[in-house]
């Protein structure tokens, strides 16, 4: 019942409880900039769980079905290997496409070690195959036991090492966002019922006088719930603004710094910022409904 003459209350408007709450004061400067600090720092940590999300669904995509085939063979038998690796990994069921980088790319390959005049050509590098799996997958010990037997100097890699770390990073990285976003809202929170408790104490002549003259407590609650609940939705809406143009000029992902460079939303993504303010909004509606039924039972 009290719930929802408070949240009745709050949509209705009464300008005449309004007066009740004081306009202007240090705890409307400190839930203002409470709501609109926490919403601007709710809307990166948004934007950085849904960045990690995105990044461990790349790359479990893409490590998860591909693996490489390192051969290691005098230069006189380089070629002989490379083609009977490609030959045995033709053969193999579960083995979707296989193909040997040429000396171009392998050289792009290690340009961000070695530098972009690197002499691949003249010097001792291995030969690449690049595999990609078919959803199935390969039997990996049947193929490293041919491979061994055909193309001594093979060395198989099937991403397994660099892609469960990888991924399980990235995998809680997005849970550290939402936790992040929690204990926003938390201190949001906190922060509104510090106000609220304030303002009420302050106000408790006025209280005194209003019960003197016949005002019932949810009245008068409802009136500093509704100030307080419009002050952090403004705050929320003035963060989130601020949020939202930041990450606008960021840049997006890129194959070369996809994380870094794609902490940013995409998509309908772009939507959920929308719902930060409406959050504050709630959060500062049940801060300050639970700190006006404290302070009123104690002021009775």
């Amino acid at each position: 019942m009290w719930f929802r003459t408070m949240l009745w209350a709050v949509l209705r408007g009464d300008k005449a409880a309004d007066r009740v709450v004081p306009p202007s004061g240090f705890t409307v400067r400190l839930t203002l900039f409470t709501s609109a600090a926490m919403a601007f720092l709710t809307v990166f940590a948004l934007a950085l769980s849904l960045a990690a999300g995105r990044l461990a669904a790349d790359w479990g995509d893409v490590l998860a079905r591909s693996s490489t085939l390192r051969i290691s063979a005098p230069a006189g038998q380089m070629a002989e290997q490379t083609a009977t690796a490609l030959k045995v990994l033709e053969q193999t069921p579960g083995v979707l496409e296989a193909r040997a980088l040429s000396d171009a790319e392998q050289q792009e390959l290690l340009e961000p070690w070695f530098g972009p005049d690197l002499p691949v050509e003249s010097l001792p590098v291995p030969r690449l195959i690049a595999i990609t799996e078919t959803p199935a997958g390969y039997d990996s010990a049947g193929l490293r036991l041919r491979l061994q037997a055909e193309v001594p100097g093979a060395v198989l890699d099937e991403h397994t090492r660099w892609r469960r770390p990888l991924v399980t990073a990235a995998g809680r990285l997005r849970l550290l966002g939402w936790v992040a976003i929690l204990l926003l809202a938390s201190v949001t929170g906190a922060m509104v019922t510090l106000a609220a408790n304030a303002a009420l104490s302050a106000n408790a002549q006025v209280i005194a006088v209003l019960r003197l003259v016949g005002a019932t407590d949810a009245y008068i609650a409802s009136a500093f719930v509704r100030r307080f609940t419009q002050r952090t939705l403004t705050g929320g809406a003035v963060g989130t603004a601020l949020a939202v143009a930041a990450l606008s000029v960021m840049p997006g992902a890129t194959e070369t710094g996809g994380f870094l460079t794609g902490l940013r939303f995409e998509g309908w993504h772009w939507v959920l910022p929308l719902c930060v303010p409406p959050l504050a909004a709630a959060v500062g509606f049940a801060a300050t409904d639970a700190a006006a039924r404290r302070v009123l039972g104690d002021l009775a």
